[in-house]
């Protein structure tokens, strides 16, 4: 079945976790999600760098340079939490020359479970993101672990992107109603097939149509059955089925559905 959409993942060299690193990571990732079924990767960077390399990577895949038959490649540029720094300019001009690739601005938002960078400036670098996805009016896909209150604060104060995603949310359903009801989208991992995501899984199900997207958020977070593995874009449709069986939906609609609430999200153009 086709149709499938891989709404976040990471495909730079940067994240190989195969056991035999290839020169042709992204493209391999990418033949072998379309061989099973899917049509759209967003391709998702954390810094500087790899938001750069995320861009090349679109570019690559969709001209045609890596070969016929691959899956489209959306990117997505911007800090992720543990990258935080209070000096965006790098960002800001690399989405003004780069603005016609670029799909959204992210990943970005808070992360108090590492503390990887400093909680301030964590908080200063998600508000200039916010501001960056205004200012050019793009999607914003954001990253939150356990900071809710203060990442809700901040878009409450900045003003929430009209196209936002929550990506791999892993909360309950009472942080799923209150990003719902600010407008924001959600975006579900494998973690929906882990044992003991039970509140994740109420979540999903309470979750309308049309507002929510599926994601492996490769190479983390294998879902069952390939737990201990690095994760693949091919297992989104592992992550679909799981999602669709929470809502008694037919995978098929579910791939349709999430694929074309991925296009509205990040302002692509539907496949023919």
């Amino acid at each position: 079945m086709s149709g499938w959409t891989d709404a976040h993942c990471h495909l730079q060299e940067r994240y190989d976790r195969s056991d035999e690193p290839s020169a042709s990571f992204a493209r391999d990732s990418l033949l072998g999600a379309r061989q099973a079924g899917v049509e759209t990767v967003v391709c998702v960077g954390t810094d500087l760098e790899t938001s750069q390399q995320a861009l090349a990577l679109a570019q690559a895949a969709n001209s045609g340079e890596l070969g016929p038959g691959l899956p489209r490649v959306a990117a997505v540029v911007g800090l992720h939490p543990h990258e935080a720094e209070a000096d965006l300019s790098p960002l800001a001009q690399l989405m003004a020359e780069d603005r016609e690739l670029i799909s959204a601005v992210g990943e970005c938002g808070l992360d108090y479970h590492y503390d990887h960078a400093d909680r301030a400036v964590q908080r200063q670098a998600f508000a200039a993101q916010v501001g960056l996805a205004h200012a050019h009016d793009l999607a914003l896909v954001i990253h939150v672990r356990e900071a809710f209150d203060d990442l809700f604060a901040i878009l409450e104060s900045e003003g929430v992107p009209r196209r936002s995603l929550i990506h791999c949310f892993t909360a309950g359903p009472e942080e799923a109603s209150r990003a719902l009801a600010l407008g924001m989208d959600l975006s579900f991992s494998g973690v929906v097939t882990f044992k003991n995501a039970t509140e994740l899984r109420e979540a999903v199900a309470l979750c309308p149509d049309g507002r929510f997207t599926v994601e492996t958020d490769a190479p983390f977070l294998a879902p069952v059955p390939h737990r201990g593995k690095p994760n693949l874009p091919e297992f989104v449709v592992v992550v679909g089925e799981a999602v669709a069986e929470i809502r008694g939906t037919a995978p098929e609609d579910l791939a349709a559905m999430t694929s074309a609430t991925a296009e509205r999200i990040f302002g692509l153009p539907p496949l023919l």
